[in-house]
């Protein structure tokens, strides 16, 4: 909502009259939690294109900066702690790591334009990028009763696994001073620890069948208590939720499949119901693209379209732009972003009521032209053109 109160004060001198307009503006938002994610693990993001991606963000009024740090492809995050890892698995040890002043820098940065840092290292999956720098963290694949050579998500069995992740996330509690980590916990294969015998030996002793979800449920589990113990709160994607894993009543569950194993929409009531709060991501994917003016779809989402009481519906906090790394990197990542994430930016701050396609259509046509006079090289929504197209450099 927005209310807009203008008056004139005229001032006159000897020479020269003055005319002052004053506007008050009372604006707020919808949602709590508005994010934008950035994979910086597939394809690795220069510090500067984090930093613009920053500037744009408060443009658009995002306030979370999601930060995706690593994953299978590479290590990018310059540990102080166990050094080799971004030694072994970055893609170039000095040219595509963040440093601990990169970090600082990222962090006070966003800080400055009203943006939290939300960083995510994701596991017991997309973790073969931490294999290199920390021998025996992940499991040995089996093909038939000899090891493959190839490996698998996190060791759930070892103690030297929790060692590692307690000494690990004791780092980067103290590096990321966000009350909340992201701990991800999506997409585990479990085909490695299948074949594992000894993984398949604990599994009998813990009394667990063949059932690897409640392997996957001990492993998140433990690290949840670790990570509690550093005073911290955690999120995890939505698999962590579906996989009945005991959480404690102040995780968030971020929703990001449409369909499976239900609609999303079905997902947040479910969450919802078990008096958690929930993020939504599952429609606001900005990696994938289509021909035409796809931001109608993303703008048309109402997140809280399921059913629930209001109660229930106040625990959907926020959502997020997601924009995955396996075909951006800083060559494609402005104008893939912009403006069709202020689409999903409105979507989160305006009123429920404001859906009018038309005006949203005027006012993004608008708002691209002012990021192309900021410098932000923001696509076309439709066919025409900006006058500040013609004042870049």
């Amino acid at each position: 909502m927005m209310i807009i109160v203008s008056s004139s004060l005229r001032l006159s001198g000897e020479l020269s009259e003055f005319f002052i307009n004053k506007t008050e503006i009372e604006d707020f938002p919808r949602f709590s939690h508005r994010g934008l994610l950035l994979d910086t693990s597939r394809h690795y993001l220069p510090l500067t294109s984090i930093l613009d991606t920053l500037d744009a963000m408060a443009y658009n009024k995002f306030n979370v900066f999601h930060w995706h740090l690593v994953d299978d492809s590479s290590f990018p995050y310059e540990s102080f702690t166990f050094p080799e890892l971004t030694r072994k698995g970055s893609y170039n040890p000095v040219t595509h790591v963040y440093t601990a002043q990169d970090v600082k820098e990222v962090i006070e940065y966003a800080r400055l334009r009203g943006i939290r840092v939300l960083a995510e290292f994701d596991t017991p999956g997309h973790t073969l990028s931490w294999g290199p720098g920390f021998p025996r963290l992940l499991t040995p694949c089996y093909s038939g009763s000899r090891p493959s050579g190839t490996f698998g998500p996190v060791n759930p069995i070892l103690n030297t696994t929790y060692e590692f992740m307690s000494t690990f996330f004791l780092e980067v509690s103290s590096v990321f001073p966000d009350f909340y980590l992201h701990l991800g916990g999506d997409e585990v294969d479990f085909t490695c620890w299948r074949s594992n015998p000894d993984i398949q030996a604990f599994m009998k002793t813990k009394g667990f069948g063949n059932d690897f979800k409640q392997l996957e449920s001990f492993y998140i589990q433990t690290l949840l208590n670790i990570v509690s113990a550093y005073g911290k709160g955690y999120v995890v994607w939505q698999e962590v939720f579906d996989n009945k894993v005991k959480v404690p009543p102040d995780t968030i569950i971020q929703v990001w499949r449409e369909e499976v194993p239900v609609n999303y929409l079905k997902e947040l009531e479910l969450i919802t119901r078990a008096g958690l709060r929930a993020l939504l991501s599952a429609p606001w994917y900005l990696n994938h693209i289509t021909y035409g003016p796809d931001w109608r779809d993303l703008y048309v989402v109402e997140p809280l379209e399921f059913e629930g009481g209001a109660q229930q519906k106040a625990l959907v906090i926020g959502g997020e732009a997601c924009m995955w790394g396996e075909y951006v990197d800083s060559t494609n990542l402005v104008p893939r972003l912009w403006p069709r994430a202020a689409a999903v930016a409105e979507r989160l701050w305006s009123n429920k009521s404001v859906t009018n396609l038309d005006l949203a259509f005027k006012r993004l046509t608008r708002f691209r032209c002012e990021l192309l006079r900021r410098g932000v090289q923001a696509q076309p929504l439709n066919i025409g053109y900006c006058e500040q197209e013609f004042e870049q450099t």
